[in-house]
């Protein structure tokens, strides 16, 4: 057994796939079953250790070195850092009255370089 009770699993959807994504069809369905995963894990019987929380964010773009290549363009300022990311897990982890609750789908959006969490 991996998850301890109390524990915290997180998973990673995106933002784009809460609607259709024509124009990434493959990325978009693999997403929305990630989103599925989560509504499925939170519920009773879902196969959750007494305690634990399933969560998924929903970035829209995570600022990596590898999107910064791809995408040399784009506006960084609506990108996420990664540092906000691990700081936010490590609350999550460290703190559990700080997660989210279980099942939730949380939309991270970044905005002239200022980011917040929704839960959608």
């Amino acid at each position: 057994q991996h998850l301890k009770e109390g524990g915290l699993l997180q998973l990673t959807g995106a933002e784009p796939c809460l609607a259709g994504t024509h124009f990434m069809i493959g990325y978009g369905l693999s997403k929305a079953a990630v989103h599925q995963l989560t509504a499925s894990l939170a519920q009773e019987g879902g196969g959750l250790p007494k305690g634990a929380v399933v969560q998924c964010i929903l970035p829209k773009t995570l600022d990596t070195p590898m999107n910064r290549k791809f995408m040399a363009n784009a506006d960084f300022t609506t990108w996420t850092p990664m540092p906000y990311v691990a700081e936010m897990f490590s609350n999550w982890i460290e703190d559990p009255s700080s997660r989210h609750p279980n099942g939730s789908l949380i939309k991270i959006l970044t905005e002239n370089s200022v980011t917040e969490q929704t839960v959608v």
